[in-house]
């Protein structure tokens, strides 16, 4: 591995790197006090998107760990963003599964948002569907929704996934993810979705401008070698996978695309910055 230097701008996973649910990863708090001391800025970069911005700072404030808003980056702001750059907020109508987290970006970009069955079969009221389909991880996923959903993108509906992963790490171990529901309604419709997170550059590309940081110098941390590792590969920029989430050694091997760096957890992150 090359030489762990020339570190000025991280871009940090969350789940997995710095906990299992709601179990933070032990040498959290050092982890960022060395962040602090160090004067190294970061970015929280999570294909989560079931959380707003405040639920992660208070999550976080909750694990004895102080950040602001403006720290934040999840795959549903990522969202948001692409999709005002890519349709008029103002008369797009866009239904939602996921929860406040990847409501709220939408509802700030100025989108408005549908509820459940309201689609495009009244001849009278022809703009009453969705014009957009956005899934993210929601943990009252139901019937009702993934049927609004099917019946919204088998009309035309444009379907994006806020993430693909599959599988999602907790304190009780894996369990499935947002692409186990893209995939669903993948079989439901026969359209594959359009991913914004990890391992698209999009959300690595937006967390370097928010940084205002030289690729070169930045580094991405995650634990999923097929999204964290890759998404920073395809933005082209170094990356370092912890072993304490998702992805394996033996992974890694059999990849045909390498992290620069492998560490066990955050601890040995923290040391490997206190010693560069």
């Amino acid at each position: 591995m090359e030489p762990f230097t020339n570190i000025r701008a991280l871009i940090i996973d969350m789940d997995g790197v710095l906990w299992h649910g709601e179990q933070p990863m032990p040498g959290l708090t050092d982890f960022f006090q060395t962040l602090r001391d160090q004067q190294i800025p970061f970015i929280l970069a999570t294909n989560n998107a079931s959380l707003t911005q405040e639920q992660y700072v208070t999550k976080l404030a909750l694990m004895g760990v102080e950040v602001t808003r403006d720290e934040i980056l999840t795959s549903s702001m990522a969202t948001a963003l692409y999709l005002s750059e890519h349709n008029n907020p103002t008369n797009s109508r866009v239904f939602v599964i996921g929860e406040d987290g990847a409501r709220q970006p939408l509802i700030e970009r100025g989108f408005t948002l549908t509820g459940l069955y309201e689609l495009n079969d009244d001849k009278t009221n022809p703009n009453k569907g969705a014009d957009i389909v956005v899934c993210g991880m929601d943990k009252t996923l139901s019937w009702d929704k993934l049927a609004t959903a099917t019946l919204n993108i088998r009309a035309g509906a444009q379907f994006i996934g806020t993430n693909a992963d599959t599988t999602l790490p907790t304190e009780r171990g894996l369990t499935h993810g947002n692409g186990a529901i893209l995939a669903a309604l993948t079989a439901a419709t026969g359209v594959t979705p359009t991913i914004i997170g990890k391992p698209e550059p999009i959300i690595y590309q937006q967390a370097l401008t928010l940084l205002g940081a030289d690729p070169a110098q930045t580094v991405a941390i995650g634990d999923r070698l097929e999204t964290d590792i890759l998404g920073a590969v395809r933005t082209g920029i170094r990356s370092l996978m912890v072993l304490s989430g998702v992805s394996t050694e033996e992974d890694i091997t059999a990849a045909d695309y390498q992290p620069t760096w492998v560490m066990p957890d955050i601890r040995a992150v923290t040391q490997a910055l206190k010693n560069c």
